[in-house]
């Protein structure tokens, strides 16, 4: 689950770590109220979307010469006009894709004298079973672009969770973003604070960029937090933050069922149990040269009821032309997979070719069932001939 900035700044700060002073705001009229209570002369006007890269974003209803999603503001009048312009418009940045997102929420902080900007993150690296600090005395900017162009400008630091924050990693992140004296030892104390915050809300990951340093002091400009979902029901605080505006509809509706469900850009719609297996479907549509529209896996013990679900969220996707069914049936029975089929497709009126490839636990029965439906359900062998037959039948009808 993702936050808005404002909500992690607000959840930061609760663990001593310095923030700028900032109102969100959702309203014109509380945009200027918040600058109103804010020091001043300079205000900054952020757009708050689940998405990056808003600064440079263009926002649709706009001219092209518009500004962006963080825009400074030198008087409260400005700020005033930056949030008539922002709220209720549509910010395409380079992570939301060309569709963009509504802006509905706004944040309206304290301006900054910035000295210099630094870069630094937290995330699990399931490689090293720990927690990885990333941190980069290139901040401002994109860390895809600054570990393609100056890797040697990125510094990882592991933490096992067994020993947690040492004071040896605080050194290590103070060298790597190479600070001195007073910040040298603000930095240190920063990544203890950080580490502390991620261990206790359960996060997944934490980014702050730019991390500025400020008249002395390191303050954090911007920030980005998502949280380990299956560790939710630990924080209903943090869950009391989610903002379903930002989420898309049917990822919505799939969690109420318990389903991993994840649009995409395809038009061959994908249901299967187990992640492994979903991602080895997805390969092998795009091998065949189509793509998938969703990732959706239904878990290793669903109901007729969850697969009767999962397929109608497959099909309220206008993108969707086929649908490809793969389930190796464990704890998962081909049985039940076959009868929630047969009554998904019958309450939707199925319209769009179906292909099933199921193995495993009572796959006789679950051939037997989809057989006798009376629905036009085109049967495979095995992982490849399933693949090739969905291909064929959307390129049938494209």
């Amino acid at each position: 689950m993702n936050i808005h900035e404002y909500q992690a700044k607000e959840l930061l700060a609760k663990f001593g770590i310095a923030i700028p002073k900032g109102i969100p705001a959702m309203t014109v009229a509380e945009a200027v109220e918040a600058a109103k209570q804010l020091p001043g002369p300079l205000y900054v006007v952020k757009a708050q979307i689940h998405a990056g890269g808003r600064g440079k974003g263009k926002f649709k209803e706009l001219a092209a010469d518009a500004k962006g999603g963080v825009r400074l503001a030198k008087t409260i009048a400005d700020v005033e006009a930056s949030a008539r312009e922002m709220l209720g418009n549509t910010l395409v940045t380079i992570q939301t894709g060309d569709h963009g997102k509504q802006v509905n929420r706004l944040y309206v902080t304290d301006g900054v004298d910035i000295g210099k900007e630094y870069y630094l993150s937290m995330l699990v690296d399931r490689a090293t079973g720990r927690i990885a600090m990333i941190a980069s005395t290139e901040g401002g900017m994109s860390i895809e672009d600054v570990a393609h162009e100056t890797p040697e400008k990125i510094t990882t630091i592991t933490i096992d969770p067994a020993e947690g924050f040492m004071p040896h990693h605080g050194r290590a992140l103070a060298f790597g973003l190479k600070l001195k004296g007073d910040l040298n030892k603000q930095a240190q104390v920063l990544g203890k604070q950080l580490y502390d915050a991620f261990v206790a809300l359960d996060c997944a990951m934490i980014e702050i960029n730019p991390l500025a340093e400020s008249d002395g002091k390191l303050l954090v400009l911007d920030t980005k937090m998502s949280f380990d979902s299956n560790a939710l029901y630990r924080h209903p605080d943090v869950m009391e933050l989610r903002d379903e505006t930002e989420e898309d509809p049917a990822e919505i509706e799939a969690s109420k069922y318990d389903l991993a469900y994840i649009k995409l850009d395809g038009n061959i719609g994908c249901m299967v149990n187990g992640a492994g297996l979903a991602m080895a479907t997805m390969d092998i549509i795009k091998l065949n040269g189509e793509f998938p529209a969703n990732f959706l896996d239904v878990g290793g013990g669903a109901s007729k009821e969850k697969v009767t679900a999962a397929f109608k969220i497959i099909l309220k996707d206008p993108a969707v032309k086929g649908i490809l069914v793969n389930i190796f049936g464990g704890i998962m029975k081909c049985d039940i997979i076959a009868e929630g089929i047969v009554a998904a497709a019958k309450e939707v009126n199925l319209g769009v070719p179906l292909v099933v490839r199921l193995e495993g636990t009572n796959v006789e029965l679950g051939k037997e069932i989809l057989n006798n439906s009376g629905l036009p359900i085109v049967s495979a062998n095995d992982l490849g001939d399933a693949a090739e037959k969905i291909v064929a039948e959307v390129r049938k009808i494209a």
